[in-house]
């Protein structure tokens, strides 16, 4: 049963006329009374107050030093699987085959991009060149995705690093680290140039994982801001390390 909370009336004496008895207790109105009723030595309220401070310091830092845990995703369709953070939620309707985002960082997600199989024909991923031929195409299509037609827009991008491994299931992946930064005037159409101020909108790492399975090609994406890349790489490394492209046999 819901709780219900039933008002009868008000009194509308002033305050100041209420006077409380009670057996055990009996608080006047008087300032003076409940200042000395309630008053409190400063140097204990300080102590108080810095307790207070340590003890929130030292949940917050036990929470931020807690191992992050991952579930993992299995794809037994189109043949793929990853770990990715247990509180990330799936954004469906993305564009991506799957998608998933951080709950409070909007800007930090990951998703996966499986070629069609009847448009590319892929054996390995070294025929996409070496790591470093990959990482540059997929460093382009990265910035033709982000293409603007807005005025004034400006992007900067860079290869990070590129590099290859073999996994636990003897298959060769591809790993390409980029930056891009979206630059935008505010207001693009003023005629002097000392009044189109540029800004910058975002700074963003971009952190790709490349493999070869079923003839086609399996592209793990990570994205994040990168004022937060450093506190989260151990564990962006650990979801990259997870990718998989697997087998699928229909």
């Amino acid at each position: 049963m819901a709780n219900t909370m039933t008002t009868t009336g008000f009194l509308t004496r002033p305050m100041s006329s209420f006077h409380f008895h009670s057996p055990r207790c009996s608080i006047s109105s008087t300032p003076n009374s409940l200042k000395a009723a309630f008053a409190v030595p400063r140097r204990k309220a300080i102590s108080l107050i810095l307790s207070s401070t340590y003890i929130l310091s030292d949940i917050g830092t036990a929470l931020a030093q807690q191992p992050r845990v991952f579930r993992e995703y299995v794809d037994t369709f189109d043949g793929y699987s990853f770990n990715y953070p247990s509180n990330w939620i799936q954004v469906r309707g993305a564009g991506a085959d799957i998608f998933f985002r951080d709950p409070y960082i909007l800007d930090e997600n990951i998703s996966v991009e499986v070629s069609s199989p009847s448009s590319s024909k892929f054996k390995t991923v070294q025929d996409l060149g070496s790591p470093q031929q990959a990482g540059k195409k997929v460093l382009d299509q990265y910035l033709t995705e982000f293409m603007s037609t807005r005025l004034g827009v400006k992007r900067e991008s860079n290869i990070l690093s590129t590099s290859q491994r073999i996994a636990d299931d003897g298959k060769l992946y591809y790993q390409v680290e980029a930056n891009i930064k979206s630059y935008a005037s505010n207001n693009e159409l003023a005629v002097m140039p000392q009044d189109r101020v540029v800004r910058l909108e975002w700074d963003r790492r971009y952190l790709s994982v490349l493999g070869v399975e079923n003839n086609q090609l399996y592209e793990l994406r990570l994205q994040v801001p990168e004022n937060v890349f450093l506190e989260e790489e151990s564990e962006l490394r650990q979801v990259m390390a997870s990718f998989r492209a697997n087998k699928v046999v229909r």
